[in-house]
């Protein structure tokens, strides 16, 4: 596989930007293998994501980020630079529901995208097994009102051993506190099954039903400390009727939110989300 460096960062908006990104990149001999950019006019924002061959260039990959950086300065853009030699290192969570898990856990033995787990986090025992058999390590925290801000803590201490990138809630039925949120903000997916803004909170299935929906749904996206407000990167729908009940529901939604996650992550990890301010700028 071609390696490939990965810019993408927002900005400002103003004029001359991608000339003066893309004249960089061709003074040093790179070759853009892909290129997307938009203006969010509401925020007066500039948003862009590059790829490079990395062996075009002709400066060594590692000095990328280094040589960028008047750049960077001049624009005042929040950029960085991905290396597709170096996987993202993404931490599952997860609880006693087991079908997100199993289907990243697939993903990632298929490699259907590039990702590393180095380890599995959660609050119930149900999984070791499986987790283990796939020669990842497997922690047990669990939580319970007593001690939330301690298993908290204990979760934050593995995500900075393992120098995480991200952390994806895969159906992780617990609420992450203030801390750990301000401190991987940006870094932490969720799936909730529902199509978001509606039916936040506990129960959505059974909030449909009790509505009388014609269309569930899931929702993959950013944590933040007000529950199931962040930044959304992924949805999808599929049609019920009349004739389901609230466990048909989620017995159904399982499908949809297995693929919504996978999604979602899968854009993340190749730098194709940008955050801008409550919404996302996703390139396809």
């Amino acid at each position: 596989m071609t390696r490939t460096l990965t810019l993408s960062f927002s900005c400002p908006d103003t004029t001359g930007i991608v000339a003066e990104v893309s004249t960089f990149i061709a003074q040093h001999k790179g070759w853009i293998t892909e290129a997307n950019q938009h203006s969010e006019n509401e925020l007066s924002q500039f948003f862009m994501r590059v790829e490079i061959k990395a062996d075009s260039l002709d400066f060594p990959p590692e000095e990328f980020n280094v040589r960028f950086q008047p750049i960077a300065q001049k624009f005042k853009m929040d950029a960085k630079v991905s290396d597709s030699a170096k996987a993202k290192r993404v931490i599952i969570l997860c609880s006693k529901q087991e079908h997100c898990l199993y289907d990243l856990l697939a993903r990632y033995v298929a490699q259907d995208f590039a990702f590393v787990i180095p380890c599995v986090i959660s609050n119930h025992e149900n999984h070791r097994k499986i987790v283990e058999a796939h020669g990842l390590a497997f922690h047990y925290v669990p939580v319970t009102p007593e001690n939330k801000n301690a298993a908290y803590r204990k979760m934050e201490e593995i995500f900075r051993k393992e120098n995480a990138d991200l952390i994806v809630l895969a159906r992780y039925m617990q609420v992450l506190d203030d801390a750990l949120c301000r401190n991987f903000a940006g870094k932490i997916l969720n799936i909730h099954h529902s199509f978001l803004p509606s039916f936040a909170g506990a129960k959505p299935y059974h909030q449909a039903h009790g509505k009388g929906v014609k269309l569930i749904g899931a929702t993959c996206h950013f944590v933040t400390p007000e529950l199931d407000e962040g930044p959304i990167v992924e949805q999808d729908v599929i049609r019920v009727d009349h004739s389901e009940s609230a466990e048909d529901m989620a017995h159904l939604g399982k499908d949809i939110e297995k693929i919504v996650l996978a999604r979602g992550l899968r854009a993340v990890v190749e730098d194709r989300v940008l955050i801008a301010g409550t919404k996302t700028v996703v390139f396809r």
